[in-house]
């Protein structure tokens, strides 16, 4: 088993055919066909049904392991970089849409300005998107609700962060300042589904009030939850960031009262080592989080 067999059935299971493996790697077609057929021989499986396409349970099981070996073989090459003093290397940041309007734009820019021989990929995403990706070895740092329950992940609390209702023009709830989750439970709301850590911690909270949320519609995905209450299909609960002050609209922000705040973090897998563009990545995070948190309405830093 060797490098180009892995590298090969990585192609194939990322692009989806064995042709565009072969554009991809720069290669032709029956080179990449051949490291895989020597791949199965090796292991005694089929990785790939060549009937259907897909990638056999066997399969995944060697994809997972290849993923792992190929970030590990990135991360010693920015390693040894980094003890040049130079980071460079490519890291793949995930972050949650609501997040992502104020925090990617600032760490994009500070990460330019300290390692400019860093490549950065950003994955804008749900959290129940970007856990699977991140233990895929897809991503190297993820910005996510927390809590994640998912075996194989850990996270750090970034910030905390307000959770209110967005309410468009006409709505009853758009004459309100602020309101209970008691008096929210009288009307349908778009919501995430549940399953996510902000529909879960919503539901918690309001059962142990005594009442249940009304779903109009469920939409996993925050920042489009908003929008679609900009536009006027229904009121929404939304982190306070999804609508920031100084945006204009025909809607209105109103205050929750006894309602827990999100909790926002940045996940990495907890088998192996952060590589040197990633622990400047989660440096990066860090600073702008630090330093622009408590500038934004409804966001709360760790005490």
């Amino acid at each position: 088993m060797d490098l180009r067999q892995l590298s090969a059935l990585i192609a194939v299971a990322d692009t989806g055919s064995f042709s565009a493996a072969a554009r991809s790697l720069h290669t032709v077609q029956s080179n990449v066909s051949a490291h895989i057929a020597r791949l199965e021989r090796q292991l005694g499986v089929t990785v790939f049904d060549r009937a259907s396409g897909r990638i056999t349970d066997e399969g995944e099981a060697v994809l997972d392991r290849a993923r792992h070996i190929q970030n590990e073989l990135e991360a010693l090459v920015s390693d040894v970089a980094a003890l040049r003093d130079e980071v460079s290397g490519t890291v793949r940041l995930g972050c949650i849409g609501t997040s992502a309007r104020w925090l990617v734009p600032l760490v994009l820019q500070d990460v330019t300005r300290a390692h400019p021989k860093v490549h950065l990929i950003v994955v804008d995403a749900t959290t129940t998107s970007l856990i699977p990706r991140l233990l895929a070895s897809e991503l190297d740092l993820a910005v996510v609700n927390l809590p994640v329950t998912q075996r194989g992940v850990t996270a750090d609390r970034l910030f905390d962060e307000d959770r209110i209702v967005v309410a468009p023009e006409g709505h009853p709830l758009a004459a309100c300042d602020r309101v209970s989750l008691a008096e929210l439970a009288t009307y349908p709301l778009l919501l995430e589904p549940t399953g996510t850590a902000f529909r879960d911690e919503l539901d918690r909270e309001a059962t142990a009030v005594g009442v249940a949320l009304q779903p109009q519609a469920e939409v996993d995905g925050l920042r489009l939850i908003a929008t679609l209450a900009f536009q006027g299909f229904g009121a929404a609960i939304v982190p306070a960031t999804a609508a920031p002050v100084g945006l204009e609209g025909r809607w209105r922000r109103v205050a929750i009262t006894g309602l827990e705040p999100r909790t926002v973090g940045l996940a990495r897998r907890q088998r192996g080592l952060l590589s040197a563009p990633a622990r400047a990545l989660q440096a990066a995070v860090t600073r702008v989080v630090l330093a622009e948190g408590e500038q934004l309405e409804g966001v709360h830093l760790p005490g």
